[in-house]
């Protein structure tokens, strides 16, 4: 079979174009001192920089933080280039540090939950062996490591990065999923005057004044899947639930669409904030309903869609030229918020069939979406943060 070929083939196509999106407004590199308002989800590592050890007197750090997002790195560092390594993040929504030293490897995970969306006074600081962690101006974490094989080192380079990890073959105790929607401002590193380089440009993704619960999607960008990562199997059901939760009135653009491996629509939602109307596709059949609530609910069988709104049956669609569920295990395309279907309707970035909107969850098979586990997502699209009034962004 050619279809994981195929899709990978796509993201990659996808990826490529979402970074030439960026680097076409002529912006290669954009230095910052780090210290003002930064959003760490447009990519990863948002920022880095480096700096001669012997230049560090004091090995302290402090920012603001504020995220909804359950898991993320939020800064790591590492000196010899990778050899000696450590990594602050969130998992579990719960603060994490990670320390790698020869031979060695620590990790201490606890303290307050932090993606509570409200602004955290955070600081690390180094005590000898030790690295503390504050939040609120009280200690709640501290990892210590001692290898016999390692050596304390004075000289060389620190590196330093925001929102990723620069060393992509680190192998930590625990991997973690290193993309973090959230936001960081007040930036104070290491106690010394830092340069941080970024290839954003100016068109970084904003840190919104006040934030809800979901996944916004700006219009300008999709979360693409691949069906076979969902296996229907291990929950002994014969169909598939794909459920959306609104407000879907304030929707404008393509919701979501499941593409067969030869790349033919099975099936596509479609919403219009202005006449507040959705509209959903399935093969050849074509169903339309206006004032669209909350939550819509779509369960796909062998040769069937149901389609509820806010748990009524709206209607059931047949299609009996194609096993749906026998497709589904073997791989389609599941993508949020747009068409991946033409790459140069794509180039164009006019975001016309994206999909405009806060989805507050997406759930399939009963468990909830995190769309940060995407094939691929554009960089726009916010996994865990909605601005609490979508009116005030439109395109």
């Amino acid at each position: 079979m050619y279809f994981p070929s195929l899709f990978l083939l796509l993201c990659v196509s996808l990826a490529q174009l979402s970074q030439e999106a960026v680097n076409g407004h002529g912006v290669k590199n954009k230095h910052t001192s780090g210290k003002g308002l930064l959003n760490l989800g447009f990519k990863s590592p948002l920022m880095h920089t480096k700096a001669n050890l012997s230049d560090i007197t004091n090995i302290k750090s402090s920012f603001e933080f504020r995220t909804l997002d359950p898991e993320g790195v939020l800064l790591y560092g590492d000196t010899q280039g990778g050899v000696e390594w450590f990594v602050l993040a969130l998992r579990g929504g719960l603060p994490e540090m990670q320390i790698g030293k020869g031979d060695a490897i620590a990790i201490v995970t606890g303290g307050p939950r932090l993606n509570d969306g409200r602004w955290h006074q955070v600081q690390l600081r180094s005590e000898g062996r030790l690295v503390v962690l504050e939040v609120g101006g009280a200690p709640v974490l501290m990892v210590g490591l001692h290898s016999q094989h390692a050596v304390e080192h004075t000289m060389g380079q620190i590196r330093l990065s925001l929102g990723g990890l620069l060393v992509q073959e680190l192998e930590l105790f625990r991997p973690i999923q290193p993309q973090m929607d959230g936001c960081i401002r007040a930036g104070n590193w290491l106690n010394h005057n830092l340069t941080w380089e970024t290839d954003l440009g100016e068109k970084g993704r904003l840190c919104l004044a006040e934030i809800q619960r979901g996944s916004f999607f700006p219009g300008t960008g999709l979360a693409a899947f691949n069906t076979s990562d969902f296996p229907v199997h291990q929950t002994n059901s014969s169909f598939i639930t794909i459920e959306m939760e609104g407000p879907l009135a304030e929707w404008s653009g393509t919701a979501l669409i499941i593409l067969s491996s030869q790349y033919d629509p099975v099936l596509t939602i479609t919403a219009q904030n202005r006449s507040k109307e959705l509209k959903v596709l399935f093969h050849e059949h074509a169903v339309s309903v206006s004032e669209p609530l909350a939550k819509l609910s779509l369960s796909l069988s062998r040769y069937m869609v149901k389609i509820d709104l806010d748990n009524r049956i709206i209607r059931e669609l047949y299609d009996d030229t194609h096993d749906w569920l026998a497709r589904w295990h073997e791989g389609m395309v599941l993508a949020f918020g747009g068409v991946p279907e033409n790459t140069n309707d794509i180039a164009a970035d006019n975001g016309s069939g994206y999909l405009h909107g806060c989805v507050r969850q997406i759930r399939i098979q009963g468990r909830e979406v995190d769309l940060d586990h995407a094939l691929y997502k554009h960089s726009s699209v916010s996994s865990h943060s909605c601005p609490t009034s979508v009116g005030l962004l439109d395109p």
